[in-house]
């Protein structure tokens, strides 16, 4: 599995409880510019349409070599999971106060571009701290090892 882009912000500004693998429904262009690394999820996140899920707000650059059958960079693409998953994603989502955002875009072994995504809670300041301190430590910690 090849990680072709993460969204590092993910894990800091959510507590990440669950996570799936979804397939993205994609123009020829989308994924070569993907495959060049032009995908940025910063902003991204999913939203529930019906019986549908969608991610919104992520940026694929334009592929150069398309030139008049590129794509618009800033589009809503489907993402492809079974119904089951969206059903019990959605009612999360819906009565809990969760949030679906992407964690990472990778290759799947038969070049399938698959997207992670993660059902998490939004951390407080105080957690962020937290996660800042913890950091630190454990980094100190393998600097005196050394």
């Amino acid at each position: 599995m090849k990680v072709l882009t993460k969204n590092r912000r993910a894990r800091f500004n959510y507590q990440i409880e669950k996570t799936v693998v979804a397939g993205i429904e994609l123009l020829g262009s989308e994924v070569k510019a993907i495959r060049m690394g032009r995908m940025q999820l910063q902003d991204a996140f999913v939203d529930f349409r019906g019986q549908e899920a969608w991610l919104i707000g992520s940026h694929i650059g334009e592929y150069p070599f398309a030139k008049s059958f590129g794509h618009e960079p800033r589009r809503d693409r489907k993402l492809l999971l079974k119904r089951d998953e969206i059903d019990r994603w959605s009612r999360r989502v819906r009565e809990r106060g969760f949030t679906v955002v992407p964690i990472d875009v990778h290759l799947s072994d038969r070049g399938w571009v698959k997207i992670t995504l993660g059902l998490g809670r939004g951390k407080t300041t105080f957690d962020k701290r937290q996660t800042i301190k913890k950091r630190d430590q454990e980094r100190e910690m393998r600097r005196r090892e050394d």
